[in-house]
């Protein structure tokens, strides 16, 4: 009888260029719930076939593995053709966190912390490596992706290995070709970058490159190019640390000369011998460190996280995948279900963005309107003239052309009305006279003279002298000069005259 499940989504955890992580919450009958980390396939890669069969191998491959320093995965479930993988949520942050953290105060991590950290880490590693299937045959497990990103700290100062995506096992449906490089480049092994076959010991490199950085306060193998820093791995020359930090003593660099050999076949045989190794030196040089110990050093990132501006309420976008999460199906009930989804090998058809732009698949907006009668109609109501489909300026282009041509029109009647007001006396009260200014007040602004219309008007009845021929010229001459600053005028507000 299958149980009904949802999956709740509090905020965003992190972001790649594959999937996205969230804090959830798992709801079940009677208010039960359980926070857990929802990681999610973006949308752009939902319908490549390989990698969402990769990104099923990785929740098959977690749902095998259950140990203490491994991220237990609980679920798998697809909606609206986008999968989810519902994993145990670490309360804390990654290994990064913690780096950046560091590097920022200007400072280096303790030689202790560094060592216990990364022998937490081999315990994991060992359980992985070493697990079987239920015939009894080795699952040849790799992770091939060991860095600072996918360890992970709680509060309470566990430490947990995460993101199996890039792993290689016997398992898997979705195969590697040869030659091909999986993982962050800058903690690849040499064979890796190389193309080469790789095992259990180039899980131990790259463990080695994040134990070397912790104590180094920087990077190994980071070149200002991908090409760069693949051809850096691949010399694998590795500096001193002694003269990087005086707390690192000769036994433990000769223990991480071991563990970044440049042949496997001088590196330690397994992750079980790497953190005896590593415990040995811890034991051996006295040097006390618990759990407690990587708790505080969480809880400084917290603290720094706390004190920067919180992120603003959620977006439409992460209420759009919430509602994704609502109609949450497990895989285990869904029917029809293609059993070798993502079986064939990877080619350029199926590969999102690989295929040359297509002109005819774009919209031009100016189409939008084209079959919409009433804004066509509204359009050409607004414009006087017949609506033609396309973005408009509020207008402007239309009302000055009307205006002039409203100007042009009615010339010759207002040049007429004018010429024959122009035979008419023409009074008007004299103007008042302006009061006296204060000498306590400002002057003001001489006021311009009066134009010609003004003088006029201001002459007494007694005084005009008869009208005359030249006279209703001069009225021709004034109205014409008033047409074209009016025609001035228009083209202005119309934005033909900047």
């Amino acid at each position: 009888m299958a149980v009904e499940q949802r999956y709740r989504v509090v905020d965003r955890l992190e972001a790649g260029g594959m999937a996205e992580v969230f804090r959830g919450e798992a709801l079940s009958v009677q208010g039960f719930k359980k926070q857990v980390a929802i990681k999610r396939v973006l949308p752009h890669l939902a319908q490549n076939k390989s990698f969402i069969s990769m990104f099923l191998d990785e929740a098959r491959l977690g749902a095998r593995l259950n140990h203490a320093n491994i991220v237990s995965v609980f679920d798998i479930g697809a909606a609206d053709n986008t999968f989810f993988i519902v994993m145990e949520f670490i309360d804390g942050c990654n290994l990064k966190a913690v780096m950046e953290n560091f590097r920022q105060t200007g400072r280096r991590l303790g030689v202790k912390e560094s060592v216990y950290i990364c022998m937490e880490v081999c315990r994991g590693l060992s359980y992985a490596h070493e697990l079987i299937d239920d015939e009894g045959d080795e699952l040849a497990i790799v992770h091939r992706d060991i860095s600072p990103p996918n360890i992970l700290l709680s509060k309470r100062g566990e430490i947990k290995v995460t993101d199996f995506g890039l792993a290689k096992a016997t398992t898997q449906l979705e195969k590697t070709d040869p030659g091909v490089v999986k993982g962050k480049f800058s903690y690849l092994a040499p064979e890796a970058a190389l193309g080469e076959r790789v095992d259990a010991r180039a899980d131990l490199f790259g463990l080695g490159i994040v134990l070397w950085e912790m104590l180094a306060g920087r990077r190994l193998f980071l070149g200002e190019t991908d090409y760069q820093t693949v051809k850096l791995v691949q010399q694998a020359n590795v500096p001193s640390l002694q003269r990087l930090n005086p707390e690192v003593d000769a036994d433990l660099e000769e223990v991480l000369q071991k563990c970044l050999a440049k042949d496997p076949d001088q590196r330690y045989l397994s992750a079980r011998d790497m953190g005896d190794a590593l415990a040995g030196y811890l034991f051996g040089k006295q040097l006390k460190v618990t759990s407690y110990d990587i708790a505080n050093l969480v809880k400084d990132v917290i603290d720094r996280k706390t004190r920067s501006p919180k992120q603003q309420e959620a977006s439409i976008i992460d209420r759009l995948i919430q509602e994704e999460l609502l109609r949450f199906t497990s895989l285990d009930d869904m029917s029809g279900s293609d059993p070798s989804l993502g079986d064939q090998p990877l080619s350029p058809e199926n590969v999102a963005g690989a295929q040359p732009l297509d002109a005819s698949l774009f919209e031009n907006p100016a189409d939008w309107f084209t079959d919409d009668a009433e804004v066509a109609d509204a359009v050409a109501s607004a414009s006087g003239t017949e609506s033609e489909p396309g973005w408009r300026e509020s207008g402007l282009e239309t009302d000055a052309e009307s205006l002039a041509a409203l100007l042009e029109s009615d010339a010759p009647t207002m040049i007429a009305d004018v010429a024959s007001l122009s035979a008419e006396r023409v009074s008007a009260p004299p103007a008042p006279r302006l009061p006296s200014v204060p000498e306590n007040q400002p002057q003001r602004a001489p006021t311009p003279a009066p134009p010609q219309a003004a003088r006029a008007q201001s002459i007494p009845p007694e005084a005009s002298p008869p009208a005359t021929s030249g006279g209703a010229a001069k009225w021709v001459v004034l109205a014409a000069l008033l047409l074209l600053a009016a025609g001035g005028a228009a083209a202005w507000f119309g934005g033909f005259i900047p």
